[in-house]
């Protein structure tokens, strides 16, 4: 029987870690970054989709928190996200009445998002649950080795962000 058949299983995906392949590509910190990077979207995207969110909803959600009431502008700066994207975040957060988009007093043209009280305790939901799915992710690492990635990690995005720029 094919796998092509109805009620057969697709072959499983090749095992990608970084103990497989040529010595030469085990190596390689690219590699491995980019093999990292995939597992922990992989956790991240199926814990947060498990409890009805996305990382959008949550950098959203994350960055009205810290910051305020913010125009939908400003949000997409901080965040990130691009706008026209943003608009179908902040539509599902509204419709879910966890913020809501009001006129700028200061200008008419402008929207700004403000996080209802429903809002911040869906984020605070989100917030344990993301540091929940980074202890997994970090599992094999201690708390000097993530707070030493954590910074290797910003200087690379830094550099790259300053280069890009």
């Amino acid at each position: 029987m094919s796998s092509s058949e109805p009620g057969t299983a697709p072959p499983a995906a090749p095992r990608m870690d970084g103990r497989t392949g040529p010595a030469r590509l085990r190596g390689l910190p690219t590699r491995l970054l980019s093999l990292a990077a995939t597992h922990s979207d992989r956790l991240v995207n199926e814990g947060l989709a498990a409890a009805d969110a996305r990382k959008w909803h949550y950098a959203v959600l994350a960055m009205l928190e810290e910051s305020g009431p913010a125009s939908q502008a400003e949000l997409s700066r901080r965040t990130g996200i691009y706008r026209s994207d943003l608009v179908s975040v902040i539509n599902e957060l509204t419709d879910r009445g966890l913020v809501e988009r009001a006129p700028d007093p200061a200008d008419r043209r402008r929207n700004v998002i403000t996080m209802t009280e429903r809002g911040r305790a869906r984020f605070a939901r989100l917030d344990t649950l993301i540091t929940e799915l980074e202890d997994e992710v970090l599992a094999p690492l201690g708390p000097a080795e993530r707070d030493q990635l954590a910074r290797l990690l910003t200087r690379l995005v830094d550099h790259h962000a300053r280069r890009d720029g």
